[in-house]
């Protein structure tokens, strides 16, 4: 006799940037929240972590722009073929930067994103994933 377990909800957020600082910044921003935290540096090594086990626990992805090896909306458009409907947060300090993602389903902000501003998105990103 099985018994039908369910999924538990996608609690963890995935922070993306090549920024050392600015990765430690919005990492404690968000742990001092309650927010679990996984980091990536690379658009390449975010998609590993995505693709692995600990990957299916992502309930949204805040991710920077630029970053070596790919921009933030070549990062999206391989993110969507992976996990088509996980919420996406890009924080840019390129405004024009916006009218790339255009239909990929992003919320974008420009920097600077205010430490209540960014806990509040990522709270409801996850309550919507």
């Amino acid at each position: 006799m099985s018994t039908n377990t369910p999924t538990p909800p996608a609690n963890r957020v995935l922070l993306i940037d090549d920024d050392p600082l600015q990765l430690r910044i919005r990492e404690a921003v968000l742990r001092d929240a309650g927010i679990q935290v996984d980091v990536a540096t690379t658009a390449d090594s975010a998609l590993a972590l995505l693709r692995a086990e600990a990957g299916k626990d992502i309930g949204v992805i805040v991710t920077d722009h630029i970053m070596p090896g790919a921009t933030g909306d070549v990062f999206v458009r391989a993110l969507r073929a992976l996990k088509p409907d996980v919420p996406v947060i890009v924080i840019s300090g390129m405004a024009e930067a916006e009218e790339e993602y255009s239909g990929l389903d992003v919320a974008f902000r420009t920097k600077p994103c205010p430490p209540r501003e960014l806990i509040a998105l990522v709270q409801k990103s996850l309550r919507s994933s």
